[in-house]
């Protein structure tokens, strides 16, 4: 029993993966094993959530075992935990059946997309380190890219969010490419955005951390918001304003 469903259904989810993962246990071990540039990708994961000076694993960088854990946990999800969840004895043998043949193909699948974030999380990390004269907007830059790219990046965002998430990164690295060129403008961005940024992340601060599908949505508007403000060229699948956003805003009440 959880106080609320967001909770129980997280925790639901974990127990059927769980239960697939004992049902596989061959399959498992060749994936460990044969996850394709996991130790290129580790290199660049060490960086990942790390704080400098830190010695406790909470503030240091992550381990090329927990990127694994998180890529075969997201595949075990993607071949078993499709909706809806079976609900008795022959629908979970079934969907056993049915995810073992593409368990491979989809790991591989969510290991190049781990990859591809990988990289322009290393590119926008870099030119972050770099633009310290850009003082304010630097800031701004490396705490999105703190809440873009947690430890656990592969599961703090939706499957089909993280189709997006090199596009955020690589917006980081074009707005600091731009900001020598006109920083009043970065500046003028930057007051528009920062009071929708801090409401959203206040309400999520009393929530204790639990968002609902409307809140998440809202959430990924914002990082859309930043797309079209510092780095138009990359595009938005939907007209996003700060107009759009206000009217997002009221229907969450």
């Amino acid at each position: 029993m959880f106080d609320e469903p967001e909770t129980a259904a997280a925790k639901h989810r974990a127990g059927m993966r769980r239960l697939f993962a004992l049902q596989i246990k061959d399959a498992l071990k060749y994936l460990e094993k044969n996850i394709p540039d996991l130790q290129k990708m580790g290199v660049t994961f060490m960086q990942v959530g790390k704080t400098e000076g830190a010695k406790d694993s909470a503030t240091s960088g992550g381990t090329m075992e927990e990127l694994r854990e998180q890529i075969i946990a997201l595949a075990l999800d993607r071949a078993f935990l499709i909706e809806p969840l079976p609900t008795d004895e022959f629908a979970f043998k079934k969907r056993i059946e049915e995810g073992r043949g593409r368990l491979t193909l989809i790991a591989t699948e969510v290991a190049r997309l781990a990859g591809v974030i990988l990289l322009e999380y290393a590119t926008a990390a870099r030119k972050i380190k770099d633009s310290k004269a850009a003082g304010e907007a630097a800031l701004d830059a490396a705490q999105q890219l703190q809440r873009l790219i947690p430890k656990r990046f592969l599961y703090s965002a939706p499957w089909e969010r993280l189709q997006h998430l090199a596009r955020y990164l690589k917006a980081i690295t074009l707005r600091l490419e731009k900001y020598r060129a006109d920083p009043a403008r970065d500046a003028a961005r930057l007051a528009e955005l920062r009071p929708l940024e801090q409401r959203y992340w206040r309400l999520v601060a009393e929530r204790k951390g639990v968002v609902d599908e409307r809140m998440l949505e809202f959430r990924w508007l914002l990082e859309e918001l930043r797309v079209s403000f510092f780095a138009q060229e990359l595009r938005t699948p939907q007209p996003v304003s700060v107009k759009r956003l206000d009217k997002a805003w009221a229907q969450l009440g």
